[in-house]
């Protein structure tokens, strides 16, 4: 017998990072993995993910990754909602693999279709020194955890420079959400993308 009083509600996210659009570069992949509240687990997915190299056309300077997202997350409550962190690599003139931009966004909080276009950036050097020095021994100022761009503790030091764009599609699904008391519709009904399910 179903319970009419849940104690969770879940939240389903399919989608793909679609690519990206990095004008000084080619041949980049990127990683991804999510960030979420103590309150939050995934039950069904993976946690992180990477993607194949992919190269510019002759036709378009946009790098076409279409790779696949589909997670399901459980809560007792919103506080916490899942940020999905992306980073993205690529060859340096010497063949290193070096970052080429991070970059964080929640995951929607209304059912239905979304498209996130995600500003990307870099840590830079403090020095001139450094900046060469890391240049020339291929060893570019990066994070050890990539999950620190969702976060704020500690970003306001951090020098960065603004470098692309990556473009994520989402399809959201939420279950009893309404029943717990959360309402995620559109402010409109008449523009919902999505509803309530299950």
């Amino acid at each position: 017998m179903a319970s009419s009083n849940p104690s969770l509600f879940l939240l389903t996210v399919n989608g793909q990072i679609e690519g990206a659009n990095f004008p000084e570069y080619d041949s980049l992949y990127c990683k991804y993995s999510y960030v979420y509240g103590h309150d939050w687990a995934i039950t069904t997915g993976l946690e992180e993910g990477i993607t194949q190299i992919t190269c510019k056309s002759s036709l378009s300077q946009t790098l076409v990754w279409n790779f696949p997202l589909e997670t399901t997350f459980k809560s007792t409550n919103p506080s916490g909602w899942p940020q999905i962190v992306i980073s993205v690599y690529g060859p340096d003139v010497f063949g290193n693999d070096v970052v080429r931009g991070y970059g964080a966004t929640h995951i929607p909080i209304t059912p239905g279709q979304h498209t996130k276009t995600i500003p990307m950036f870099v840590p830079e050097p403090t020095w001139r020194l450094q900046k060469f020095t890391g240049w020339l021994l291929g060893r570019r100022p990066e994070y050890t955890d990539p999950k620190v761009v969702a976060q704020g503790e500690g970003r306001e030091v951090t020098r960065v420079r603004s470098q692309g764009f990556v473009t994520v599609s989402f399809h959201i699904t939420t279950k009893d959400m309404k029943k717990m008391g959360y309402d995620t519709g559109p402010s409109n009904p008449q523009t919902a993308g999505g509803v309530d399910a299950f």
